[in-house]
């Protein structure tokens, strides 16, 4: 049984990452707090582990480095097909299932919610196999109502717990507000972005900013 966070966003590029590595420090010291991409594409370029490595300022221990690495940035089942593989979530999951029951998961998915992994499995179905509550990241800039409301209709067709939204970017006061209401959910949080992004930027962000009701704590106890 995995507990903690999945962390999944409207689009790609759209925080996810920065997002996960403020959750480090945020929440760091309540448990085994290990961040894990189960899938992770376009790895010649970027390692969004080693981000968060640098970001959350984690150590080895805090870190899952087992998963999927493929080449080429592109959705998951194009990148398992032009490499010669085809990726499962039963397979995807054996990493994480080897780990103790007292570890608290912040795990990243790839892109959004309806990505493909496979012919018939997508990045959703692999949120509801491990069955932690999905937390959202969304711009705020123009065009994140939509593409905010129609993730969290996914989320909720498929039965999943949503812990909330972050957004991402300068503040939109209406924005947050259309998100909330129109999408019934509380905007936890909101990132602006830094002119600096370092650990310890990020870290005073997230240790004074983040979460501040403590909505997310519980699942990390």
């Amino acid at each position: 049984m995995f507990r903690g966070l999945f962390i999944t966003g409207t689009d790609t590029d759209v925080g996810k990452t920065t997002v996960a590595a403020a959750l480090m420090h945020r929440y760091r010291g309540l448990k085994a707090l290990k961040y894990w991409k189960p899938i992770q594409t376009g790895i010649e370029l970027s390692d969004d582990t080693v981000t968060v490595e640098e970001l959350g300022a984690c150590s080895q221990n805090e870190l899952h480095p087992a998963g999927t690495r493929l080449p080429r940035p592109v959705a998951p089942y194009l990148a398992a097909e032009l490499t010669g593989i085809r990726i499962a979530i039963s397979d995807l999951l054996l990493p994480g299932l080897n780990e103790p029951d007292s570890v608290r998961w912040v795990a990243e998915g790839a892109g959004g919610v309806l990505v493909p992994i496979n012919e018939s499995e997508s990045m959703v179905d692999l949120m509801s196999a491990m069955g932690m509550p999905v937390l959202v990241v969304a711009r705020s800039s123009l065009g994140t109502i939509n593409h905010t409301l129609l993730t969290l209709e996914s989320l909720r067709r498929c039965r999943l717990d949503l812990a909330g939204v972050v957004m991402v970017g300068d503040k939109n006061e209406a924005n947050r507000k259309a998100i909330e209401d129109f999408g019934s959910v509380s905007v936890i949080a909101e990132l602006p972005y830094l002119a600096e992004l370092t650990p310890e930027t990020l870290g005073r962000w997230a240790t004074s900013e983040f979460d501040m009701q403590g909505q997310l704590a519980r699942y990390f106890k």
